[in-house]
């Protein structure tokens, strides 16, 4: 995996990852067998189409806005929010104007 920041370091997530005209782009900050720590870039109308997944998982909205759906319930989460996907919970995702998230994810 290519590290894409320096340890020991102050760093500004979002200047860490660029948008994709029509896409999607990932870059995983850190992977262990005690999680991941990803950053995404969606450009205005991408997203996720509902998944789940077995672990909890802290979206954190780095710039922009999304409509996020948990269990069923839309939430419109904007930079500066944060929202928990609960483990097994079905969510889904689309970007209001194109925006960036930091996912964190705690495995059991």
């Amino acid at each position: 995996m290519e590290q894409v920041f320096k340890k020991g370091a102050v760093l500004h997530l979002a200047s860490l990852i660029d948008y994709s005209e029509g896409g999607v782009i990932s870059k995983q900050l850190i992977k262990s067998p005690a999680g991941n720590i990803t950053l995404f870039s969606f450009d205005r109308g991408e997203g996720l189409s509902e998944h789940r997944a077995p672990f909890d998982a802290l979206v954190q909205i780095l710039e922009g806005t999304a409509d996020i759906t948990v269990n069923g319930t839309l939430f419109t989460v904007k930079a500066g929010e944060s929202i928990v996907f609960p483990a097994n919970a079905p969510h889904a995702l689309t970007a209001v104007e194109k925006f960036k998230m930091l996912l964190t994810m705690i495995k059991e």
